[in-house]
């Protein structure tokens, strides 16, 4: 597969409160969830997906865009955009906004099977799934573009 950018792909999941962030494999095949990152001080997550990306030699960025279920954009996909253009403007890599409609409850879905497969007993706890959320979340929108970006260059 080409590497339009070179290097590894960043996927970031946008939140009010976190920011989930997963990066691709060198080849650009995989997605891997990396953490998440407090999202409240903006200048401050931005300083460290800067981090991330340099330390991890990152040619481009995906940002989920959270669209509506009709494919129309709200205030939070106006909120998104933004922190899309200031990390930008400060991260001058190529830059991919990714409809990730779903993603979150996708992520939470995969998350409540994995720590309780049987659908019974125990919940696991809610903040450790809300942070584990984010970055599966970040990392299935990165899989969702570099399986289109492979399926298009194939």
């Amino acid at each position: 597969m080409e590497n339009i950018g070179g290097g590894r792909v960043l996927g970031l999941d946008v939140g009010e409160r976190r920011i989930g962030v997963a990066i691709s494999d060198p080849d650009r095949r995989f997605a891997l969830p990396l953490h998440s990152i407090d999202g409240r001080d903006r200048r401050a997550a931005i300083d460290e997906i800067i981090r991330i990306a340099t330390g991890d030699e990152v040619g481009e960025i995906v940002v989920g865009l959270p669209l509506s279920l009709s494919g129309a954009a709200g205030a939070q996909a106006e909120t998104t955009e933004a922190f899309a253009k200031a990390l930008e403007e400060r991260l001058p890599l190529p830059l991919h906004l990714w409809d990730e409609r779903l993603s979150t409850q996708e992520a939470q879905r995969r998350i409540a099977d994995e720590h309780n497969p049987s659908g019974r007993g125990r919940r696991p706890r809610a903040r450790r799934i809300e942070a584990d959320t984010d970055a599966l979340a970040a990392s299935i929108i990165l899989q969702a573009f570099l399986d289109r970006r492979r399926n298009t260059l194939e």
